[in-house]
């Protein structure tokens, strides 16, 4: 015969004062920037005490729920995917095996979406993504990483899709992949082949090569992989990839 389950406890008050808040935004339909009623009235309402009230929008505030602004109140905050960046980042640890796992979703992510993108795809985003080009060439050249060049290349590659989700999440797993790689100090043996690799995409793009086009961003993110295969051997010339 099974034992009885134990009772759950319930939730602490802080954290039921923070479900309550969170049904007052979704049932009233605040959106970014609508003020909730002051401290004192939300104590009042919710029968707890003001420190209750505090210390719930103090964790409310750091997942990004709610915004304090000093002198004015506690304001609805904009979506934001910089709570999830922050924890994932957090909990990558810097270990190389997870960075693989942050390189995967990449890779599945942006293969997924580059049919659209070669769909989508005008003139200006194709002319931007060859200035950011030109920016990685110049620096490989002087055997130096460019970060800030391929975070804006992956950007560029999927602005033309209109989509805020999509872009923030390419966002977030980029930064998410560069700030464990910091950790680890990941070094990229061949900053010139890196830019080939984004270079031959953007040639497929501009073909109308979808087949190619795939091909080559595959490519790219296999090439990411023997970095890191690199670093795990023990290897570093010291530049970031």
């Amino acid at each position: 015969m099974k034992p009885i389950s134990a009772l759950k406890r319930p939730p602490s008050l802080h954290v039921s004062v923070q479900e309550s808040l969170r049904s007052y935004i979704a049932e009233n339909h605040l959106e970014a920037g609508a003020p909730l009623p002051a401290e004192g009235d939300l104590a009042q309402q919710l029968g707890v005490s003001r420190n209750s009230v505090r210390e719930s929008i103090k964790a409310l505030e750091s997942v990004g729920v709610l915004e304090v602004r000093r002198g004015s109140g506690v304001f609805v905050k904009a979506f934001s995917f910089e709570p999830l960046l922050d924890n994932l980042t957090y909990g990558l640890g810097g270990v190389l095996t997870q960075i693989e796992n942050v390189i995967a979703v990449r890779r599945a992510l942006e293969l997924g979406l580059i049919d659209r993108t070669l769909e989508q795809i005008g003139p200006d985003d194709i002319r931007e993504l060859r200035a950011t080009l030109e920016e990685m060439h110049s620096r490989a050249e002087r055997g130096e990483a460019f970060p800030d060049a391929d975070r804006q290349f992956h950007l560029l590659l999927f602005r033309c899709l209109d989509n805020p989700v999509v872009t923030g999440l390419i966002e977030v797993f980029w930064l998410a992949f560069y700030r464990a790689s910091n950790f680890t100090d990941l070094a990229n043996p061949d900053p010139m082949q890196t830019w080939r690799d984004h270079l031959t995409i953007v040639d497929a793009i501009e073909a109308r090569d979808l087949a190619s086009v795939r091909d080559q961003l595959d490519r790219h993110y296999q090439g990411i992989m023997q970095v890191i295969a690199f670093n795990k051997s023990g290897h570093s010339n010291g530049r970031e990839l």
